[in-house]
């Protein structure tokens, strides 16, 4: 069974990289996700570098970012997801509330997905670019 790679026994690059993870994210330790993906640190750096890409306020704001990675984590059943970004919108100001609907438009866009997909609906001219 693969074991998560803890800092102490890290490769400097490795660590380098967890050190930026620590000082971006102000936290004592990086989170397991991080440890597994350590094992290949090439994977470790450029998942890093696009997260810190894709995840900075842009044109849509922190939270918006977080409640997107939420919706798209359910509906491809990442629990690990779902609970580290469901703890970072938290952070950035989810509520409840936010979260009940957040999970209530998941649902219907599955299902209402679900349903084109199955009665193979044309797109309706009006909706083409």
């Amino acid at each position: 069974m693969v074991k998560p790679i803890e800092y102490a026994d890290a490769s400097p690059e490795v660590r380098a990289v967890f050190d930026e993870i620590k000082a971006a994210r102000g936290v004592p330790d990086v989170n397991n996700f991080w440890k597994y993906l350590a094992h290949h640190p090439e994977s470790l750096r450029r998942t890093w570098d696009s997260i810190k890409e894709v995840m900075r306020p842009g044109e849509l704001d922190a939270l918006t970012k977080e409640l997107i990675y939420i919706a798209v984590s359910i509906t491809n059943g990442c629990e690990y997801c779902i609970a580290s970004h469901t703890a970072a919108a938290r952070k950035k100001g989810m509520s409840d509330g936010m979260l009940g609907e957040l999970i209530a438009v998941v649902g219907m866009a599955n299902e209402t997905n679900r349903l084109v997909q199955g009665w193979r609906v044309p797109v309706d001219e009006a909706f083409r670019d």
